[in-house]
């Protein structure tokens, strides 16, 4: 290993190659995807568009029978479900019951998370195994505990014997996230206690997650690549003794290798995505799969797929490629006009996606800050600078800038508006090389330590199955035979 510009990791490489994953290259003709329908044209129009106009309520209702949306509240502060020790997320405090906007504060456990990046990377040390340790525990970790940490997750990073003999078959995917909920419930069948909630084993689970998910989402993504080009997967050898950052960027770079530098800025990515407060949608549909007391795997596979959604983890990616597409449709990147004029563009739906949102802009409980952003940026800095995307790095911060005044112009907007740290994380991922249906995949391997926290504080405290109520609004209807429906 060596420390700096040069690489880290092995000048050669092995990779193991399943003998039974060549039929995986056939596996799209084997398994082709049906058209809407299956060709076969309707009877009418109520199955496919009947539901559509049945389930849209009209908006007075919510006021009517004062439903809280979304579970939020009018002034559009969360709806309070419960009590927590794991995190907070500040973006406002409330003052003779009206919402105050103030500077944004995420705190893990009590402590900032300004503060815990500063004190690990300012000793020169990676992160987020002390993060995650602190996560589960409640405590940071002595320097031997922090060691005993590491090596407990090292230790599960190969995945278990007979498991690629299945694995490669149903990887074949658009999303690696999805391939990563297969994968998940692919490990309940290798535990010999998989339903054990117990606190030993609950850990015991979401170290053996926090060791294999890096591997998986490798073999996801190199498995995707190998159907693409009809070629063997190429599966990379596990790696004790790295880092979670380390690991991720070792599955990906391969000989290549990676430098210190590059490795670090990963770290706090990784620590700013650790955890977010129980009320974020994944977090929220981990805890209510643990309320009911099912396994583990179950409850983090539906977190993932949570967090796929394109309104949570997903928006890390499409605030990337809209920032792509602002470089590519403005001439001059240091012109004001030029990038206000682009967003304006975005926001009346006629540039980019046609969705009329600007991607990494506002947040639900940050109103001035977020302090993500705030923290990446100066770490965003000088890596760019060391690859030369300066002047990309600018461009985002143009955006950041002018984004706020050209959503007032145009939407009259009047609330704060402050940039979210997936402004920042495409830009972050693309300068280390990582492709973009990884994006949301390492999301989701750093807030496993998150999702695992609230798991057991769910199991542990309330131990009672979430079940909030739905107002029905339905007419009663007698039933018509079917020979006189028309």
């Amino acid at each position: 290993m060596t420390i700096g510009d040069k690489p880290i990791g092995r000048t050669k490489r092995r990779f193991l190659t399943p003998k039974d994953t060549s039929a995986f290259t056939h596996i799209a003709d084997a398994y082709p995807m049906p058209s809407v329908g299956m060709g076969r044209p309707p009877v009418s129009d109520t199955l496919y568009e009947g539901m559509q106009r049945v389930d849209r309520v009209p908006d007075e209702l919510y006021t009517r029978y004062d439903v809280k949306r979304g579970l939020r509240n009018a002034d559009g502060t969360g709806v309070l479900v419960g009590l927590t020790t794991i995190s907070n997320v500040h973006g406002y405090k409330k003052v003779d019951g009206k919402v105050v906007p103030d500077r944004g504060d995420l705190t893990y456990r009590g402590y900032s998370i300004a503060d815990l990046v500063a004190g690990c990377h300012g000793e020169g040390r990676f992160g987020y195994e002390e993060v995650s340790y602190l996560l589960l525990t409640g405590a940071l970790p002595t320097a031997e505990e922090l060691v005993d940490f590491k090596e407990r997750i090292g230790s599960r990073r190969q995945l278990p014997e007979g498991y690629l003999g299945l694995f490669p078959r149903v990887t074949y995917s658009t999303s690696i996230m999805n391939v990563l909920q297969r994968a998940t419930l692919l490990l309940y069948a290798f535990d010999p206690n998989p339903d054990d909630t117990s606190p030993t084993h609950e850990i015991d689970v979401a170290l053996s997650l926090l060791g294999r998910w890096p591997r998986v989402a490798s073999v996801a993504h190199q498995a995707n690549e190998a159907a693409k080009n009809r070629e063997r997967v190429k599966v990379p050898p596990a790696q004790e003794g790295y880092t979670m950052a380390e690991t991720v960027l070792d599955v990906l770079r391969g000989d290549q290798g990676f430098t210190r530098d590059e490795a670090m800025m990963l770290d706090v990515m990784l620590m700013l995505h650790a955890e977010h407060g129980g009320g974020n949608n994944s977090t929220f549909t981990c805890r209510v799969l643990s309320s009911s007391g099912t396994d583990a795997y179950s409850a983090y596979a539906a977190a993932l797929g949570s967090l796929k959604g394109p309104k949570h983890g997903g928006a890390n990616a499409k605030a990337g490629e809209m920032i792509d597409d602002c470089a590519a449709s403005v001439s001059d990147w240091s012109s004001d006009d030029q990038v206000a004029d682009y967003l304006t563009k975005v926001l009346n739906k006629q540039a980019f996606d046609r969705s009329g949102l600007i991607y990494g802009l506002g947040h639900a409980v940050y109103t001035i800050t977020d302090p993500r952003a705030e923290i990446v940026k100066g770490y965003a800095r000088k890596l760019a600078r060391e690859k030369g995307q300066e002047d990309k790095l600018d461009l985002i911060e143009r955006v950041e800038r002018l984004g706020p005044q050209v959503m007032r112009d145009v939407r009259g907007i009047t609330k704060p508006i402050s940039t979210n740290i997936d402004m920042y994380t495409g830009f972050v991922y693309s300068m280390l090389g990582i492709p973009k249906d990884l994006y949301t995949p390492i999301f989701a391997i750093a807030r496993m330590s998150g999702w695992a926290a609230h798991r057991m504080e769910e199991l542990y405290g309330p131990a009672r199955i979430i079940r909030p109520a739905y107002n029905s609004y339905m007419t009663h209807q007698e039933y018509v035979p079917i020979d006189e429906r028309g």
